[in-house]
This record gives structure tokens, C-alpha cells and sequence, in this order.
């Protein structure tokens, strides 16, 4: 199956966090889009492995995802070497995404960070023809995505471009809340941690509205970029 954009975060819940709008978006835009997490976020305070496989697969349904799929390298502790690049390879490969959405290349937790590179080395290793990969006992041919963007998350990094999402903060928060055992609950008898607040939930409508701003729309989503941007002409920019 090709994909016009694969989404890949180090854990369930990454891309619902920091690109869950713009993926509403671009899906009912018509683009077919599928979410690759990397862990299946097992050292997390809050909840299990399973709890969140069951979170992520509701979440998926709520964004209209076409797949999600989840390579269970170790959270925490999964790094960026070849066995792991090649295992990102094969999901380029198999999925062929005109676009790549990663982490955040800067963050709190070591994941994200490790995340980002992981995949954004991934994309260009997957274009070399010699890298040979197979999955399901076919082999793949070689394929690198036109473009890689990385989300923001944590920190409040300056983004290199930001996507209208006007009209889909709902459905962002919606697929958010489908993580019910990781973020605010008033009633939670478990620890509490950094995304439990209520200003952290808060957070997610009040930073797309100041985006927004800075582009004169209601919502809006950030990334950054590896490479130069460009435009065919002036009028593309909002």
C-alpha cells in the first residue's frame, strides 16, 4: 500500500500530540496517511504496554488513519544503529510516503530526539538501491521520501513553517483523549507526571491558538525542517 504521508513517533501518542491536526487535515484533503510508533511506550508512569496498544489503535479510528503499525523497539533504550534503521527502512519501503513526519529533533525526553534522527537517517538510507531490505519474504525496492518535517512537542522550539489546522483542533484533542490513561484525569489514583496536568491539556488548544496568531488564523500546527524550504512563487505563502 503507498502512503502520501507516513507519521512516525518514538511512542504511542507522540503523533497525536504534535501533528494530530494537521494529519485530520491532510486526510480529509484526501491524502492517505498511516502512523509508525516506534515502542509501544512501556515505561511509561501511567498505565501498560497494553493499555496503550489498545489507546493507540482508538486513536488511529478517531484520526481515520489508513494503518498503524508499531516496531516495538525498547523504550528508553532503543538507539541509532543499523539494526534499527534497517527496521525503519522497511516501513519506508513498504509504505512509500511522498512525506515523512518525525519527532522533534530537541526535547525533553531522550526519545524524541533519538526518535527524529533515527528516521530522518532512515529516509535517506532507504533511497541507496545497494541497502538491500525484504519484508514478508518479498524484496524491497528502494524508495526516499520527498520530504522529512519534524513536529514540535515539549519545548517550545521556533518552527520553521506552520500548517492552518483551523477547524481540526477538535478532532486533534479528541484522538488525544483516547489516551485516557496518560493525561489529565481529575480522578487518577496513579502518579502524577509532567502530561498529566491540567496545564498541559490546556496546553495543546492554547499553542495552537498562538500559532494561530502569528499567521492570522484560528489554529495552527508547527514544524521544522532539516533542509531549505521553497516555494514555486510568492502566492503559495499564507
Amino acid at each position: 500500500m503507498k502512503l502520501d504521508i507516513l507519521a512516525f513517533g518514538a511512542h504511542p501518542d507522540d503523533v497525536e500530540l504534535g501533528c494530530g491536526a494537521t494529519i485530520a487535515k491532510e486526510i480529509r484533503l484526501g491524502k492517505t496517511v498511516g502512523i509508525v510508533d516506534l515502542t509501544r511506550g512501556e515505561l511509561g508512569t501511567r498505565g501498560t504496554a497494553e493499555i496503550r496498544d489498545e489507546e493507540a489503535a482508538a486513536a488511529a479510528k478517531i484520526l481515520g488513519v489508513e494503518v498503524r503499525e508499531n516496531l516495538c523497539f525498547a523504550d528508553g533504550f532503543f538507539v541509532n544503529d543499523k539494526e534499527h534503521q534497517l527496521e525503519v527502512i522497511k516501513m519506508i519501503r513498504k509504505y512509500k510516503p511522498e512525506i515523512v513526519i518525525c519527532n522533534s529533533i530537541d526535547d525533553r525526553h531522550i526519545d524524541h530526539g533519538k526518535g527524529s534522527k533515527l528516521v530522518s537517517d532512515a529516509c535517506f538510507l532507504s533511497g541507496l538501491k545497494k541497502i538491500e531490505t525484504s519484508l514478508d519474504g518479498k524484496n524491497q525496492d528502494a524508495w526516499r521520501p520527498k520530504y522529512v518535517y519534524h513536529y514540535i512537542q515539549w519545548k517550545n522550539i521556533e518552527p520553521d513553517f506552520v500548517v492552518n489546522v483551523t477547524g481540526y483542533i477538535d478532532v486533534k484533542i479528541e484522538a488525544i483523549k483516547a489516551y485516557s490513561s496518560q493525561f489529565f484525569d481529575p480522578n487518577s489514583k496513579e502518579p502524577e507526571t509532567p502530561i498529566t496536568s491540567k496545564n498541559f491539556f490546556d496546553s495543546l488548544d492554547y499553542r495552537a491558538k498562538d500559532l494561530g496568531r502569528l499567521i492570522g488564523v484560528e489554529h495552527a500546527e508547527g514544524f521544522t525542517v532539516e533542509r531549505l524550504l521553497g516555494v514555486n512563487e510568492l502566492g503559495n505563502l499564507v
